[in-house]
């Protein structure tokens, strides 16, 4: 007698291994299958993304350079203030208490966004 195999559970299997080796990406996986991703603001051709960005208080939220040109990360309502952000840097900032809070790239003022982080 021929054995059954659940293509579906299968799959699922062989990509957890495959997580668990190093060998496969987070992002890959099903959202039924990984936990709450942290929220992250792409900084891109002189603008945040996405912004406004809404979070729950207690949220880290992580911005990555993915432009040609260094930016920071200033927010003067939280003292936030990131080192200049190479191609491919990143800078992550945890949200404790709620509120709107408007950011800026130092180093490009014209460049805002904003966190809201609810209750």
């Amino acid at each position: 007698m021929a054995e059954i195999i659940d293509l579906a559970e299968h799959g699922r299997r062989v990509l957890l291994r495959r997580l668990a080796a190093g060998t496969a990406s987070f992002a890959l996986l099903p959202p039924a299958l990984r936990a709450a991703e942290a929220p992250t603001v792409r900084i891109d051709n002189f603008t945040f993304t996405p912004t406004p960005l809404t979070v729950a208080k207690g949220t880290t939220v992580t911005w990555v350079n993915q432009d040609d040109i260094p930016h920071s990360i200033y927010c003067a309502a939280l003292n936030l203030h990131s080192h200049p952000l190479d191609t491919g840097d990143s800078f992550a900032a945890r949200f404790d208490k709620p509120g709107t809070f408007d950011y800026i790239c130092a180093i490009h003022p014209h460049m805002h966004g904003q966190v809201v982080v609810t209750d």
